[in-house]
């Protein structure tokens, strides 16, 4: 851990299981904060998942648990729930769990009774559609917020069945909201010597997205529709077909427009009625979404990649996972790393301090790996085992 951080010397336990906690309490040990990952005997929900596995656990659990202690405590039981109180009444600074809707009151873990005991204390709950409202103590994940907040009736092609995003965006915005409402509350704790209680969920995340589709519903009454790769309100803004692949082309205004026009050979289509302004191609979608799909079929995305750079247009290719990782742009960011050689490398923090990123975190820990510092801490602290 660097001292240099922005979080450190903060203390975080994370009662986290699957995405959106999990990955809040990564960003904060990116941050540099000290996370103990609270884990039931059975491990995260994300150890089991497939289809890759690493070191006998879900790829996705390396991805989203790195730089963390793991403890192994059974919050049913009595005697090691205490120990959980007491960890987080004598050296935490900040609480965040994703527990079932009602669980965190059943086992005294909601703010009210742990700031009784320590009233600095900020408590971040990570919830599933809220808590409030009337579905407020319903489960949920990652596709059902997808399809409640109305993202899946954006997503696919038109008249096609709805699809969700391929990433699971509520999930890790979630987390992101989360630290955003963490550093907040840490912040102001600073100021004015108070704790917090901060609350993020998946439905608020997946409204928060839906924020421009919300906007054009309340101008106009439409509630909007599937464009594929393209948008409702730009054309065009989309992927085209190459020789080789699919290419997204972003030509968001009238000038953009006509310097992709002259790119592609048809400068004409600049004064066609049909095509001179956005509200025009909007109306003619299909007309110059052809047209422009019948010439980039001509060449590759390397050929369209180099060409509209030189026009200064924005494009890019759709890539797969390996071409990304492969890519001379990042890996010129440095933003895949491992701590150790006999690591796999994986996504580090998205930015940077004084030009310099987070080093990678740790590895993602095993179940409970941390149980024996756990003990010598509570030992060091007059608190038996």
């Amino acid at each position: 851990m660097r001292s240099d951080l922005p979080l450190a010397g903060v203390t975080v336990v994370e009662l986290g299981d699957s995405a959106s906690a999990p990955f809040a309490g990564q960003i904060l040990a990116g941050l540099g904060a000290e996370v103990w990952k609270v884990e039931r005997p059975t491990g995260d929900s994300s150890r089991g998942w497939g289809p890759s596995q690493w070191r006998s656990s879900g790829a996705a659990f390396h991805a989203l648990n790195r730089g963390k202690r793991s403890i192994c405590l059974d919050i049913k039981d009595r005697v090691q729930l205490a120990t959980l109180h007491d960890l987080i009444e004598r050296h935490t600074d900040v609480f965040l769990h994703n527990l079932r809707p009602g669980s965190a009151h059943q086992y005294r873990l909601d703010p009210e009774s742990l700031r009784q005991r320590k009233p600095g204390l900020v408590v971040c709950e990570v919830g599933a559609y809220g808590h409030v409202g009337p579905l407020n103590k319903l489960p949920g994940y990652d596709p059902l917020m997808q399809a409640f907040a109305g993202i899946m009736s954006l997503t696919g092609e038109e008249g096609q069945a709805p699809v969700r995003a391929g990433v699971s965006i509520v999930d890790f915005g979630t987390g992101m909201w989360a630290v955003i409402g963490i550093v907040s509350a840490l912040l102001r704790r600073e100021r004015r010597q108070i704790g917090a209680t901060v609350n993020s969920s998946l439905l608020e995340t997946a409204i928060a997205w839906m924020s421009v589709g919300v906007a054009n519903y309340a101008a106009d009454g439409e509630p909007g529709g599937r464009h594929g790769s393209g948008v409702a309100f730009i054309v065009p803004h989309r992927a085209y077909e190459a020789a080789d692949g699919h290419a997204i082309i972003s030509a968001a205004n009238d000038r953009l427009f006509a310097r992709l026009c002259e790119a592609l050979g048809h400068p004409e289509w600049a004064s066609d009625a049909r095509f001179a302004t956005n509200a025009a191609r909007l109306a003619h979608r299909k007309e110059i979404d052809t047209l422009i799909g019948q010439r980039m079929k001509q060449h590759t995305r390397d050929h369209w990649q180099k060409h509209l750079d030189g026009y200064g247009l924005p494009c890019a290719s759709v890539q797969t996972t390996a071409e990304l990782v492969a890519h001379a742009q990042t890996r010129a960011l440095g933003i895949l790393g491992k701590s150790r050689e006999d690591e796999i490398a994986l996504v580090g923090m998205p930015l940077s301090f004084d030009g310099q990123r987070p080093p990678p975190l740790d590895s993602a820990p095993g179940i409970g790996q941390d149980d024996e510092r756990l003990h010598e801490l509570m030992r060091a602290n007059g608190k038996g085992e």
